[in-house]
């Protein structure tokens, strides 16, 4: 009985083998059109890498370089527009590198340059520009952002980002985030949610400095 069942189950296999292998030569075109697809497009991301994105990355930070000392010196104009020797400046930079992650890091400076010379459309326009995932530039880009949106009465989206910031959990950041999106909940009369903010910098950054007047806060919003 059980090399009946053995025999069945070896003949079963063979039959799908089979159909299997009549299958691929049935379709071994599309098969080879698919696969040289996948191989191209392989090969374009390995050229455009190589070729491209890193000879411009490399081109990105050597102008970030140059514009750094500008903002450095809190000299925030020339930083993000340039100066008439070889600075461009943040903002040419985060266009006219875009693609690459300096240009990525020039929008985000170009941000805090506008919002330094209180230009806070722009700056909200280049700090939405910046995404990582790295859990201290980010969220502290988030908090400015948000910090923009206050500026621009526009309390809501700050609420947002000042959340979005939070969720990094940076023991530094992230209270300091919290305790601004509390803020902003109470300008916008709820306060049941910034209740539940504060508590949370209570709850979970006890030792923050966001932490020590925290229940000051809390009763103000019972």
């Amino acid at each position: 009985m059980a090399k009946n069942v053995k025999k069945e189950e070896k003949t079963e296999a063979q039959e799908v083998l089979s159909a299997a292998g009549q299958w691929i030569i049935r379709n071994q075109n599309i098969i080879l059109w698919c696969l040289t697809g996948i191989l191209a497009v392989i090969v374009a991301i390995i050229l455009y890498n190589n070729y491209y994105l890193t000879p411009k990355s490399a081109e990105a930070q050597d102008e970030i370089a140059k514009a750094v000392v500008y903002f450095a010196q809190d000299n925030y104009e020339t930083a993000l527009n340039g100066d008439d020797a070889d600075c461009i400046g943040f903002e040419e930079i985060a266009n006219k590198y875009h693609v690459t992650q300096p240009g990525k890091l020039a929008a985000l400076y170009a941000g805090i340059c506008y919002y330094n010379l209180a230009d806070y459309e722009q700056a909200v326009k280049y700090l939405s520009k910046y995404e990582a995932k790295d859990l201290n530039v980010a969220p502290a880009a988030a908090i400015k952002l948000g910090d923009a949106y206050v500026q621009l009465d526009e309390t809501e989206k700050a609420v947002h980002a000042f959340l979005k910031a939070a969720k990094s959990e940076n023991e530094v950041i992230a209270p300091i985030a919290l305790k601004k999106a509390g803020i902003a909940y109470m300008a916008l009369d709820n306060n049941k949610a910034a209740k539940k903010v504060f508590t949370e910098i209570k709850d979970k950054y006890p030792q923050s400095n966001e932490a020590q007047d925290i229940d000051k806060l809390i009763a103000t919003v019972e």
